[in-house]
């Protein structure tokens, strides 16, 4: 009986031409029985931040807060007045953690009104550059430029653009050319950094989406993801929201969205950037995590637009198509040509 040879075993292909077919080249299994992707995630995102409460909605919540707060108040009062009358030591401190609380709550209330202002601020400067440019004012457009070198004063990251812009301003006489001068040196670096934002809140909704199977999880994913990403633009471009600020900058960003339609992309979008035919090679898991990372660019260039104290000059708006390409790109693999 023979042995078997010992050792690797070393088969030749008869064609070793390099045609062989790929792994790559299988077709799709096919799924007729589900929908093309969609971005259901992202699609849902958008319905929650947009979704008007109705006037008894509203009034319901109003007072369920004011009554627990009221009654919260009194239980909390005759509480430490019945521990002081029996135990005064215990009784004061007591009442020292409820005062601690109250003022914690109260600090937290002036966070989100300066919050408010903040992000008002940033909207009154916006609605200013609008009407400079509609009405070609230099006077105005020089008091906006000194307002945007006041807002982002105390910042190191505009150092270098507010010293330029103050080399600069007295010797341009064009409004546009002064709010142009204003763009690229003070909010061109700001541009670059709400970019990365972008690109990374697009990728980690991608791959949560397409990657992670819980029920809701890509839901739970993009929302948070989206929240994160439209704080952290405010903050680049000096709105430092809150957590209601947060939100009511969310709801905003959407709103823009739906009434404009944009909340909607398909193979138009992707396939010219990601590679022809790709969403129909990939799962449809991954197909939707393609389509939510492209949604969520989409939204973080509408939060750029919404943030920022000067609207996007010609050329100067961020491309939602190099965002895509540069952000979801890499978690695909593209047919060579």
């Amino acid at each position: 009986m023979s042995q078997p040879p010992k050792g690797p075993i070393l088969i030749d292909l008869e064609d070793d031409s390099g045609d062989a077919p790929s792994p790559a080249a299988a077709p799709p299994v096919p799924e007729p029985h589900l929908p093309p992707p969609e971005g259901a995630a992202m699609t849902t995102v958008a319905a929650l931040a947009t979704r008007q409460p109705s006037v008894l909605a509203r009034w319901f919540w109003r007072l369920l807060v004011a009554l627990v707060g009221t009654l919260v108040s009194i239980a909390a009062w005759t509480f430490a007045t019945d521990l002081i009358a029996s135990s005064p030591v215990l009784g004061w401190i007591v009442t020292g953690l409820f005062g601690a609380f109250a003022l914690v709550c109260l600090m937290i209330i002036i966070k989100e009104i300066a919050a408010f202002s903040r992000l008002a601020r940033i909207d009154t400067l916006h609605h200013a550059a609008e009407t400079v440019l509609a009405e070609e004012d230099l006077g105005a457009a020089r008091k906006l430029t000194d307002d945007l070198v006041t807002l982002y004063k105390g910042r190191e990251d505009t150092r270098w653009g507010r010293d330029k812009l103050a080399a600069q301003r007295d010797e341009i006489f064009d409004a546009k050319g002064l709010l142009a001068h204003a763009e690229t040196a003070l909010l061109a670096p700001l541009d670059t950094a709400a970019r990365r934002e972008v690109e990374a809140a697009a990728r980690q909704v991608a791959t949560v989406t397409a990657l992670v199977p819980l029920a809701l999880a890509d839901v739970v994913a993009a929302l948070t993801a989206n929240l994160r990403m439209i704080r952290r633009i405010a903050e680049i471009y000096g709105g430092r929201s809150g957590t209601l600020g947060s939100w009511r900058l969310t709801r905003a960003v959407m709103s823009h969205l739906v009434a404009t339609g944009a909340v909607a992309i398909g193979d138009d979008m992707l396939e010219p950037i990601l590679g022809g035919g790709l969403l129909g090679k990939l799962s449809r898991r991954f197909g939707e995590g393609m389509v939510n990372g492209a949604l969520t660019a989409r939204v973080g260039v509408a939060a750029m637009e919404v943030c920022r104290p000067l609207p996007f000059g010609a050329g100067k708006r961020p491309s939602v198509r190099s965002i895509i390409r540069s952000s979801l790109s890499g978690l695909v693999m593209k047919d060579k040509p």
